[in-house]
Order: structure tokens, then sequence, then C-alpha cells
């Protein structure tokens, strides 16, 4: 856990409503954001090479939104530039039959990265404390003991030596209303367009009280969420990726030692 203003401090209750949407920071005007941002990324992609020679760490990186929150155009953005071979995306859609035929956790822990991996959740197990809660899937009395399963199971994680970043991405009502207009409105963007959406919408509040319980209740020291301020793009990818450096940062990250001898081989 690193400092930051967008940090949900473990143990206080948090609320989206008081927590701007468009959020520009310290930045003057965007190219000087962006600007920013390429160093971050550049920093990470060392970072990410060291990481995945020591094989020691892994890192796991959770997104989480509303619907055009922005979580792809995150990944896009933030990961587009490291060794793919160090890199693992997963995107949890509806449970298969096999996997509702498991515990709720079963198909999250198999896709959690190796050592000298960094993991990338396009949405979470976090989906089965905010769809299963607004869409009423599981009665109050499962989805409410699921808080202290995830935290547990965050906790054996990060004991075995996986560092856990965790990101909502935090858009405004109009904003995500301007981003749904677009996607219509673009050819190449309308296969993102699900009129179930529409639907979605209408639950707002809803789904802002099932974000609300979540990120206070499972924000820790070992696992914490970051509220991002999502309405610009560019300001998003700078905070998400400002904090996943600072983090990285903090691990023992270090070039395994080479083989004795090296030094005597003639080629």
């Amino acid at each position: 856990m690193i400092d930051s203003p967008y940090l949900v401090e473990p143990g206080k209750r948090i609320k989206l409503n008081k927590i701007v949407t468009d959020d520009t920071g310290k930045f003057t005007d965007k190219q000087e954001g962006k600007d920013a941002t390429d160093l971050n990324l550049r920093k990470l992609d060392e970072l990410q090479e060291v990481l995945y020679a020591q094989a020691k760490y892994s890192v796991l990186i959770v997104l989480q939104a509303m619907d055009a929150g922005g979580k792809d155009g995150t990944i896009e953005s933030i990961f587009s530039g490291v060794n793919p071979q160090g890199c693992a995306v997963t995107s949890f859609k509806a449970p298969s039959l096999l996997d509702l035929s498991h515990d709720y956790l079963w198909r999250v822990h198999s896709a959690c990265p190796a050592r000298g991996m960094i993991g990338i959740f396009n949405r979470s197990h976090y989906e089965d404390v905010l769809i299963a809660r607004v869409k009423k899937l599981v009665p109050k009395s499962v989805w409410s003991n699921r808080y202290r399963h995830i935290n547990e199971f965050e906790r054996m994680l990060a004991d075995e030596g996986t560092t856990i970043i965790k990101f909502y991405l935090h858009i405004s009502k109009k904003e995500q209303n301007e981003r749904m207009k677009a996607r219509l409105a673009d050819a190449k963007k309308r296969w993102k367009f699900n009129p179930a959406d529409i639907v979605e919408g209408k639950r707002w509040d809803d789904y802002m009280d099932a974000f609300e319980d979540t990120l206070t209740e499972c924000s820790t020291k070992h696992a914490p969420w970051y509220v991002v301020p999502s309405d610009h793009k560019w300001y998003r990818n700078w905070v998400v990726s400002d904090v996943i450096v600072r983090t990285m940062k903090k691990l023992d990250l270090k070039y395994p030692e080479a083989v004795e001898g090296l030094d005597k081989i003639k080629l």
C-alpha cells in the first residue's frame, strides 16, 4: 500500500459521491499528464523485466468499473508496452457451467499470476459482491459473507508473494452516457454496446451502494483499493501507472545471480 489521495484507507467508510470524477490533479494540461505517464510506462517496462527474471514475486492488478468505465482502455494504454511473456489478462464474464459447479473463487484462483508475472483482472472475484448483489442472484445472507472470504483469499495470495493492487475507475453518470452514445455512433465500437447496458444503467444507485460497501469492506493494507477519477482518460492512465510503478518499486526486485564461472567461458 502506498500513499495516494485516491487510496481507500482501510477501515474507513467511503462515499463515492464525495469523490470527484473529473480531477486532473497537479497537471496544468493534458500533454503534461501524458508526458508523466510515458515516463511511468518506461519505468514499468524496466520493473517488469526484473520481476520476470527474478521470478520471486507476482503482481495482481484488479480493475473494476461501471460499464464504459475504461477497463479495456486502461489495459491497452498501460500494458501495451510491456513484455507479453510476463503479462496475462483475464476477463471474467458470466461463469460457465463448470465454474458454477465449484465455489465462486475457483475460477479466480486458477487465473492468479505465477511468480514473475503480472496478472490483470478485467472484472474479477468482486463481481460476486457487485452483480450478484444488485441482480439478486444470491441472497444477502450469501453475498454478505463474501467480503470476509475475499479478504482471506487475498491475504493468502499476499502471504505467498503476490502484490495486489485494485483500481475502481470512477466515472460520472453523465460521462458514462456520453461514452455509450459514442459507442453507438462509431461502427468500430458498436460491437461493445449491449442493449442490456441500458437496463444496468438504471441501477446506477444500487451499484454505487454495492461499490461503496465493497471498497469499504475490502480495502486492506495487503490488498488496497484506489478510486481513480476517470472522466479524463489521460489522467486515469497517469494515476494507474503512478500507483503501479510506486508499488512495484517497494518490492525487493533484483536480477538473479549469474551462474558461477561465466567469466572463464571463451566464445
